[in-house]
Formats: structure tokens, sequence, C-alpha cells
């Protein structure tokens, strides 16, 4: 009985025991469950379907790849709003972020009498403190403003040829503004003449290492004329400007306008200036050119506020003392008017004179009279100077009693011959007539400005010099925009042509290279693209290597005419820029060529634009508008 018991209360707790355990087994699995199905729930309502959930006891586990990091914390917070945090188990992974795209490298340069600054963003294989170096040498006792930045990126192609071409070229600019990317300057410049920018740009051009696109846009303000000089002739030969200078575009028109109604018949070429001694400049020219119309002849010439009005010989006393008086009267307190009136010379009596002649080989000619030998051996020695040794015959000889101020008017005379290409100077006592044939279209105002400050405002000088073009070495040269029109008319009736499939000109076009060469000979320095196009049969990458290993044939065949290519570039666009359609053989055989396109200047960017951000935004290295191509050549693939 005893033992029957207690197996009873054994076998008892033994039941118990089991039924407890199958008890919290199932409340486990509930659990389970319940957890898994409710996670699961929250993060498909919140559109996150890429996880992935399972429950292990009260463990929940979350799996997958998250787009981002922030996608996976929002996964944990959406799972630890269904079940405790403590409780969520991280086993996700973060997609693997897609390489950055380096930034642009760019930089820009500016300099003015301010100092000189720096802003953009450089690759860190530059050497940074070597460019601020050389910037800070630049600069000199001006200060130096330092923005850039630099990123751990390699260095793009042709990014060190440009800064390098860049520092180089703000050397010889003390106004200017270079932008610099990789492959490509653009530089815009102010000059104080237009023979300074054409010098500038003919240094920067050959100064360009092969392959960079340099954009030139070099001004040249309006002069400074000293002294600020103006003269205006009336005799047999008509009525002409010597010289002719205004301080605005409306004092011009007044100038000329007044000239006009004078008799003008010669160059009504006026140059606006800086300089002008008074506001009321016009003015006085206005109303000194009209009492020289009302005398009939002579001349009137400004130097700054000095007025010298110098009446034709014969004029009679009675209206050269009214027309003076009136004038001066009228003009502007300012200017000092001195007005001369010259004595009838018997014509049997000829005056002492020196003459000096410059013949068009450049050999110079000094006959007449010297006052001593020491002025003879001074005026030999300047005109060996202005001229060279070999190329000046003495034939003066010494008199006595010539005027005091000879040795001035002779040694003028002969600065002012040289100015001309070719011409004559004579010198007496009452005047100084320099005439000739010049090149420079200033010769004419430089002469006069000369001859009114050596002489002084009471003398009498007499200019009649005429610019003629051909002697000019600027003028005589055609424009970029001709050479690039006279190049396209040349193309338009005979095209480069290759052998199909090939980059050999075809040798009916070798004339045509000829005559190519022939224009850019005369041309000068240009920044000239050599464009190649195809059609679009046949793959388009097959189409770019051989519109540019044709654009590079054109290159070659002008090095073989020795034409000057340093400033040449030749680029391939395949068939990215017809002209016509393809669908036919006429369009086809338009869209196949070789075009000739000058490299200008991009447009400004606006006011404010350029920043650290803008600078190392991402986007094409080439911002040129320059580019526009219009055409190419190629012949069927």
């Amino acid at each position: 009985m005893r033992l029957s018991s207690l197996l009873i209360v054994v076998t008892t707790f033994a039941v118990a025991a089991v039924l407890a355990l199958v008890t919290a087994n199932l409340s486990v699995k509930l659990i389970e469950e319940t957890s898994e199905i409710g996670v699961r729930d929250a993060l498909d309502e919140a559109s996150l379907t890429w996880a992935e959930v399972e429950a292990d006891g009260l463990q929940v586990t979350l799996a997958g790849i998250a787009p981002t990091e922030a996608v996976r914390f929002a996964a944990l917070s959406t799972a630890g709003s269904v079940v405790d945090a403590a409780r969520v188990i991280d086993e996700m992974e973060v997609e693997a972020a897609a390489a950055i795209a380096p930034p642009r490298f760019s930089a820009e340069i500016l300099r003015n009498d301010a100092g000189l600054s720096i802003i953009g963003l450089i690759p860190a294989t530059t050497d940074r403190t070597a460019v601020i170096d050389r910037i800070t040498a630049i600069a000199g006792d001006l200060q130096v403003t330092d923005l850039i930045e630099v990123a751990d990126y390699p260095a793009p192609a042709n990014w060190e040829d440009s800064l390098g071409f860049s520092l180089a070229a703000m050397e010889r600019l003390p106004r200017a503004k270079v932008s610099v990317t990789a492959g490509r300057v653009s530089i815009r410049a102010i000059t104080d003449s237009a023979e300074e920018k054409a010098q500038l740009e003919t240094q920067l051009n050959r100064a360009a290492p092969p392959g960079l696109r340099v954009a030139l846009d070099i001004a040249a303000p309006r002069p400074v004329i000293t002294p600020f000089t103006l003269r205006l002739v009336k005799d047999e030969n008509g009525t002409r400007f010597d010289a002719c200078s205004a301080d605005t575009e409306a004092a011009r028109t007044r100038i000329v306008t007044a000239a006009l109604e004078a008799g003008l018949t010669g160059s009504a070429t006026c140059t606006v200036g800086m300089g002008v001694p008074s506001p009321k400049w016009s003015t006085a020219v206005t109303q000194s050119i009209g009492a020289l119309s009302k005398l009939g002849a002579g001349s009137v010439t400004f130097s700054d506020a000095d007025i010298t009005l110098i009446a034709a010989e014969g004029t009679p006393q009675a209206d050269f003392d009214r027309v003076v008086g009136e004038l001066e009267n009228e003009l502007p307190e300012v200017f000092a008017l001195y007005a001369k009136l010259p004595e009838t010379v018997d014509p049997n009596q000829g005056p002492p004179e020196f003459v000096a002649t410059l013949s068009p080989e450049g050999l110079v000619q000094l006959r007449g009279r010297i006052s001593d030998e020491n002025l003879r051996s001074l005026v030999n020695s300047y005109a060996q100077a202005a001229f060279g040794t070999d190329s000046v015959y003495t034939a003066t000889r010494i008199v006595d009693d010539l005027p005091s101020n000879w040795p001035v008017r002779v040694l003028t005379g002969l600065e002012a011959l040289s100015q001309l290409s070719n011409g004559a100077v004579t010198v007496t006592p009452d005047t100084l007539t320099v005439s000739g044939n010049t090149g420079n279209p200033k010769a004419s105002t430089n002469i006069a400005s000369l001859l009114a400050s050596k002489l002084g405002e009471a003398e009498e000088f007499d200019i009649r010099v005429i610019y003629q073009e051909k002697l000019d070495p600027i003028a005589a040269l055609p424009t970029p925009d001709e050479c690039e029109a006279e190049i396209a008319t040349i193309l338009s009736s005979s095209k480069i042509r290759f052998e199909p499939g090939s980059a050999t000109i075809d040798a009916s076009a070798l004339g045509t290279m000829d005559d190519i060469a022939e224009v850019l000979r005369q041309c000068g320095d240009l920044r000239l693209e050599i464009q190649g196009h195809t059609d679009s049969q046949g793959r388009e990458e097959m189409n770019l290597n051989l519109s540019q290993a044709r654009a590079q044939s054109v290159l070659n065949e002008l090095r073989a005419r020795r034409v000057l290519t340093s400033t040449y570039s030749a680029k391939g666009y395949g068939e990215a820029d017809p002209i016509a359609e393809n669908d036919s053989e006429e369009g086809r055989e338009a869209n196949r060529r070789i075009e000739f396109k000058l490299i200008r200047p991009a447009p400004s960017a606006p006011e404010g634009e350029t920043t650290l951000e803008t600078l190392a935004g991402t986007g094409d290295t080439e911002a040129g508008t320059e580019d526009s191509a219009e055409g190419r050549d190629d012949e069927q693939n």
C-alpha cells in the first residue's frame, strides 16, 4: 500500500512536468510566429520588402541587403516598434556605394592693379605649393588671394599643360582673367594699345603647347594721347587732318562734322582717347575749325590747351584780325590762342634750308645747311642710329647766321622722318615740312604730337603723310575671320577627298591642299581646329577614329608644306554632326568633309557663378561653345 501510494505521487509529478514542458514549447512557438508575422507585416507596410525576418525563440533576426545605411536603420526602427528592440538581431548588409565620379578640375586666375587671386579645385597630384609660389612671384609686391582647394583624384589628361601655360601667360598680362580646365585655357585681357594686343596674341599663340585649346579675347581700350593733339590744314591741296583726337564718340562726331563743313577732303579718322585737357575740347576745336574756314586757308593745331592758328600767306590783315578776335572771345577759358599771319616773302630770295630724304630702299641723304661742325657730327650720328650706319649719305655744308633753334628743328625733323617708310623732311627758319608714305595709320598723329611738343606753339609746320595699307605689316595681313572664310570658299569648290575607307588624301585633292597652305601662310598665327566628319555608314566608333585620322592627315600635309601649325589642332567628330540627311548618296557625300574652324572665346559666365561649389561640380571638361562643328570630311567606309 505504501509502495503504490508513492508510485502514484511520482507519476502525478511526472505527468505534470511533461504537460508544463509541452505548454511552454507551444507558448514559444506561438511567440515566434506572432513576432515574425508582426515584424514582416510592419516592414511590408513601410515598403521595406527587401528585408528578411526569422524568429528564433524570443529573438528576431533581420537579414537582407539595404540600399543605403539610412534604409537599414529604418528597417531596425520598424522592427523595434513591433517587438522589444533588444530582441532584434541585425544581420543586414548595405549595398556597396557606386564609385564617386571625379570632380571637374578647374581654376580661375585674376590679375589687376590691386593684386592677383586664384580660385578653383586642383588634383592632389599638382604641386599646390609650387603653384602658389609662382603666383606670388608674378604678383611681386601686390596682394595674393589663395582660394585653391585640393581633391585626391588623378589629374585628367592635359591638366598640367593647361595650368602651366596659364601661369606663363599671366606673367605677360598685367590685367587679365584666365580660366583653366584640362586641355583648354580661356584668356580675357586688356592691353594699352592695338599694337600690344597684336603682339600678345602672337606670343601667346606661339607659346601654347601642341594640342592645348586656347581661346583669346584681348581688348585694347582707348589710348592715352599725350599731348592731346589735333591739326587741320586747309591749302591748295584741299582740307585734311594731319592729326585728330577726341575724348568721346559724340565729340568725334562734332569735330568731323565741323571739318566736313570746312571742306574736309582727306581721311575723317579721329582717335577717341584719354588725356583731354578740358571737357570743352570739342567746343574749342569746332570753333577753331570754323575760324580757319573763314580765313580760307592755313592751319590750326592743338597741343593740349594750346592752339596755334596760322593763316595762309597773303590773307588780308583786316580779315585776319577780325576772325582771330572773334575766336579769342569765343574760346573756353582753359584754351590759349596763338595766331600768326606769315609775311610775304620775295620769291627771288630763297630761305636757308636743311633737307633729309628717305628712299623706299631705306637709304637716307642729308643735304643743306648746318650751323657748325658739332651739329653736323650729331646729325650724322643720329641718322646712322635711326636708319643704319651704311644707309646714310651726308652732303651738308656749314654756314653762319642760322637761327638759334636750328639744331632742334633739324633733329626733330629727322625724328619725324624715322616714322615714315619713305619721304622727306625740309627745314627752313619759318616752317618744317614732313612728307611721304607710311604703313602706320597713326604716323600723322604721332608726327603732329612730336612737332607740337618739340618746336613749340608758335612754330609752323606742314605734314603731308599718306597712309598706305600695303606698307602696314598688320593691316596687310588678313583677319582670322577672313582667313576662315577664304578657306571655306576653297573647300566649297574643291573638297579634300580621301581614298575609300582610308585616311590617305586622294591625289586629286593635293592642289586644294596647296591652295589652303598658301592662304594659311599669309594668315600668321591662328588658333585653328581642323575638323574631320563622316557619314553614318559603318560603326560609330570606326567613323570617329577614321575622322580623327583624316583630320590628322590634313594637319600633316600642311606641315609638309612648311605651314607653321603649332597653334593648330586636329579633331575628329565622326558622324555626330551631319549637315545633310544620310539617307541619300548626295547627303552622305556632303557629310563626308573637312572643315577649318577658328577656336573662339567662350561666353563669360554670369557674375557670381564662379564658386568653389561650381568649380568642384561634375561635368564636361570641355566648356567651349566655340567648338560648334559645322562640317567634316569622310569617304565611305
